[in-house]
């Protein structure tokens, strides 16, 4: 297994192949001048937009979403360019190390702040070496059980979970997943001592909890309430501070007995570090009336996601705080990389 400057010495060879692909596609352009140059021509020519994750997920559906509105609004292309590898750090770098015009963009999930709460070596700081745009949604997370166990709420499953006894387990997409932390924060907070255990994505994770090899998992909402509608898993509660909108009559963990518990993974837009502001503003105003379309807000609704639509400012601060968060739950839990 290799370790942790391994992996990143192997991501920044990845990195150096990737930008000189990149370079005979994407052309260099002068960096338009910090808050005073015209950007009404905005785009002048294809905007790579760059997505750590690969094709069919959240990440990528959102990030066609709003691509093929920003190509018919802004009359150019924006051409989705998917790079899964290294849980995210390869697409944060290529970002990093481009030029800050507008025609690179990211679109980060929470597994970009996650992974600097684990990487302690990681070659960009997630927030100082990024331009943040907006945050486009949040997603609640869903603690599913089998609907062979005996808890029907969570109230009911955190006195069995107390009271278990043996060896609870509760499973997740992999270290360092939004459902391994849940499971993280959750353990801290009530007491409850139940082991980790990581799979290969969310489908081996689900195909596992189907067949009984573990207790709780804390999967995606969309996903996971579909899964309860038909009856194959038991809902207990939204990781969300608030009920989603699509799917009300599902209570919050917070409301059934533990306040204060809330885990919510978010999307959104964001450049290379010192994009000009009115560039930035250009930006944030198109992204915010593409998702202001009632279309558009629909189309999240279902998705299982709430729109959100921050500024800037607000985005930054919201990243500030989703580190620290997680960076105290990595640290009391003893949670690492593989």
């Amino acid at each position: 297994m290799m370790d942790e400057g391994m992996k990143l010495n192997a991501c920044s060879w990845r990195l150096r192949a990737a930008v000189a692909f990149a370079g005979a596609v994407f052309s260099a352009s002068p960096v338009l001048a910090q808050g005073k140059k015209d950007v009404s021509n905005y785009p002048t020519r294809p905007v790579r937009f760059i997505t750590p994750a690969a094709p069919g997920g959240t990440t990528d559906i959102l990030a066609r979403l709003f691509s093929d509105r920003l190509t018919r609004n802004l009359k150019q292309q924006f051409i989705v360019d998917n790079r899964a590898s290294a849980s995210g750090v390869l697409a944060a770098e290529l970002t990093t190390n481009a030029a800050p015009d507008g025609h690179t963009l990211f679109l980060p999930y929470h597994q970009h702040i996650i992974n600097a709460a684990l990487l302690p070596k990681l070659p960009y700081h997630p927030i100082d070496d990024f331009t943040p745009i907006t945050q486009l949604t949040a997603a609640a997370l869903l603690l599913v059980v089998h609907p062979a166990t005996p808890a029907k709420d969570f109230k009911e499953f955190l006195t069995w979970a107390k009271s278990y006894k043996g060896s609870l387990n509760f499973g997740s997409a992999g270290i360092g997943s939004g459902g391994h932390l849940s499971g993280e924060l959750f353990k801290l907070m009530t007491g409850v001592q139940a082991v980790h255990i990581p799979y290969k994505g969310t489908g081996p994770a689900l195909a596992a909890l189907l067949g009984q090899e573990y207790h709780f998992n804390f999967m995606g909402l969309a996903a996971g309430a579909r899964m309860a509608a038909t009856g194959k898993l038991r809902a207990l509660g939204i990781t969300s501070a608030k009920r989603a909108p699509g799917l009300p009559d599902i209570p919050t963990i917070a409301e059934q007995g533990l306040p204060g518990f809330e885990v919510e993974g978010w999307y959104g837009v964001m450049g290379p570090k010192n994009m000009p502001p009115a560039l930035v503003q250009r930006l944030h105003a198109e992204l915010i009336k593409i998702m202001h379309t009632p279309e558009m807000q629909k189309t999240l609704i279902n998705m299982g996601s709430t729109p959100i639509g921050s500024t800037p400012q607000q985005f930054k601060s919201y990243l500030v705080g989703d580190l620290e968060k997680w960076s105290k739950v990595v640290k009391a839990s003893g949670a690492k990389a593989n």
